[in-house]
């Protein structure tokens, strides 16, 4: 381990010099060292899906597995994740990550924030757009947090900053997609394809965030 560590770090300081395709090479040999599995522990396709894009280069193969875990009642993702984790490593021994979720609208106080996936399946995305009838700020962010367990629990976070459209825009995605328009485009998440959306989206950052964690080679 410390051997493959220190090739790493030797490797990352010649990152400016050394062929790009081959600094990919040696980090797909030194992460699949560790991992060839990656459980990832939701029933939503289309997140399996953004997940899949994502750590495509990394050679490590993205299983879906669905395994029910309570969702505690926290104002606080973090805490939410957290507790995932706990819950789901006490009976799934092999690397697995999940991730939460929530949409927090500021004219709404936050709302629905961590209860967003309850919010959607009570009202909807028509339903948001009732509350925020007539209301002129529209400003409003998606937070996710993706927990990773591998020995102990690692969190990742990533936000996407924009606004909830006039109506319901695109076909694409799911949950609240339809309705949110991140900064700098003037397309609901609803409206573009997995690739478009992961540059954008906060899932797409939080998973930036554990590709990251898992070039390293960290076991």
């Amino acid at each position: 381990m410390t051997i493959i560590l220190s090739f790493w770090a030797s490797l990352s300081d010649l990152s400016s010099a050394i062929n790009f395709d081959l600094r990919n090479f040696f980090i797909r040999v030194i992460v699949n060292i560790f991992m060839e599995e990656l459980y990832f522990i939701t029933s939503n396709k289309g997140k399996v899906k953004e997940a899949k894009e994502k750590l495509n280069h990394l050679d490590i193969e993205i299983i879906q597995l669905e395994l029910d875990y309570p969702e505690i009642q926290a104002s606080d993702l973090k805490e939410i994740a957290l507790y995932g984790l706990d819950f789901c490593s006490e009976k799934f021994k092999s690397p697995f990550f999940l991730e939460d979720s929530g949409l927090f609208i500021e004219e709404l106080n936050s709302f629905p924030g961590p209860y967003s996936r309850y919010v959607h399946e009570t009202i909807g995305n028509d339903g948001i757009l009732k509350l925020l009838l007539g209301l002129s700020n529209r400003n409003a962010y998606f937070k996710s947090v993706i927990g990773l367990y591998n020995n102990g629990p690692i969190i990742f976070e990533g936000v996407s900053r924009g606004k909830i459209s006039n109506e319901i825009i695109g076909k694409s995605g799911f949950g609240y997609d339809p309705i949110f328009m991140p900064e700098n485009s003037e397309k609901t998440f609803g409206e573009m394809s997995t690739e478009e959306k992961n540059s954008y989206s906060h899932r797409g950052k939080a998973l930036d965030n554990m590709v990251k964690y898992l070039e390293k080679g960290v076991e």
